[in-house]
């Protein structure tokens, strides 16, 4: 085992296998919606078993982490249990975003929380975001006006356009309340298996009690539902997430900001491609507007979040990470949409 451990290592020390990484995990990540769409799973469903399948192998993972470095702290513990009920939340929310308008466009909405980030450290920490970042809010908000298809007398793409932009944005608050806390609890960069297996854990049984009392939970779906549902949570729950996690952090700002945008195009591309869907002409130029605010808002030289969040354990103020956008972590907007 030491053998593999110091094999990571190395990889980890080498950029372009880490930038390598970073790719790979925002397309990993890019396919969350349409496993969703396909495994016809009702949105608490597809909440439970994308976490409760990713659980054996995030654990063993932990495990080994324990084992290599110490057990984590119940405070950390703590703060990881907080953010799982959160990530639940944005899942369940996100699903019925992809029920009404599709799985490409929900994608691009999830990834607003990219901007609202900045704006909740602001009202945690009274510390004002850059200007870009101010910037790009209105903007995100325009092209979600666009993505609603409420300037669209008739014909827009989805099956409700404008629940499902609320429905979007809402699973980009949740996604906040998520990143600022797995952030928080991760005050050791090298453990990246263990908030995320504590935090996931805690999702699963959240979602199995809001999706009961809901009234859409399946805890027992059928083929080949499940089997879309395993490998959503094997694609995103654990590779995505782990690849993503762990390379961003060390890759210079430009690249993150670069790959924060590969998860919602390479998610609206996919659903053409795959699922079929057709988004009118106005929602695509909504999404190219959010995707710029998005890039604005993290572009090189804007205020990295996770300095604020650790600056609330000044101890760890040096230990600056990435987290991720959308069903993602990254650092400048410190982040795994969805």
């Amino acid at each position: 085992m030491a053998s593999s451990l110091l094999e990571v290592d190395r990889w980890l020390a080498n950029e372009r296998l880490v930038r390598v990484s970073a790719l790979l995990g925002a397309v990993a990540i890019a396919f969350s919606s349409i496993l969703v769409r396909l495994s016809h799973a009702s949105p608490s469903t597809a909440a439970i078993f994308r976490c409760a399948f990713a659980l054996p192998i995030l654990g063993a993972l932990a495990w080994l982490d324990d084992r290599r470095f110490g057990a984590r702290s119940w405070s950390d513990r703590r703060v990881a249990i907080g953010a799982g009920v959160f990530f639940a939340a944005d899942l369940i929310l996100w699903h019925h975003s992809i029920d009404d308008v599709g799985a490409g466009l929900a994608t691009v909405l999830a990834n607003i929380q990219v901007v609202i980030v900045p704006l909740v450290a602001w009202a945690v920490l009274s510390e004002r975001p850059s200007r870009r970042v101010l910037a790009a809010l209105p903007i995100a908000l325009f092209g979600v006006l666009l993505i609603s298809g409420v300037l669209e007398q008739h014909g827009a793409y989805g099956r409700a356009p404008g629940r499902g932009a609320a429905f979007g944005l809402a699973a980009g608050i949740a996604y906040v309340g998520f990143l600022l806390l797995l952030r928080r609890s991760s005050t050791d960069l090298r453990r990246v298996a263990g908030p995320l297996f504590e935090a996931t854990a805690t999702a699963t049984v959240v979602a199995i009690v809001a999706g009961v009392i809901i009234g859409d939970a399946d805890l027992a779906p059928g083929w080949p539902g499940v089997g879309w549902l395993i490998v959503l949570a094997l694609t995103s729950q654990v590779i995505g997430w782990l690849l993503i996690t762990t390379s961003l952090p060390r890759l210079p700002a430009a690249i993150t900001s670069l790959t924060l945008t590969v998860q919602p195009v390479g998610s609206v591309a996919l659903a053409v491609l795959i699922l079929s869907e057709a988004p009118t002409a106005l929602q695509l130029v909504g999404v190219a507007i959010v995707l710029a605010a998005v890039i604005t808002a993290t572009a090189p030289g804007a205020r990295a979040l996770p300095e604020q969040v650790l600056r609330l354990r000044p101890e760890n103020r040096r230990r600056a990470g990435a987290v991720i956008g959308s069903d993602v972590p990254v650092s400048a907007a410190h982040d795994d949409h969805g």
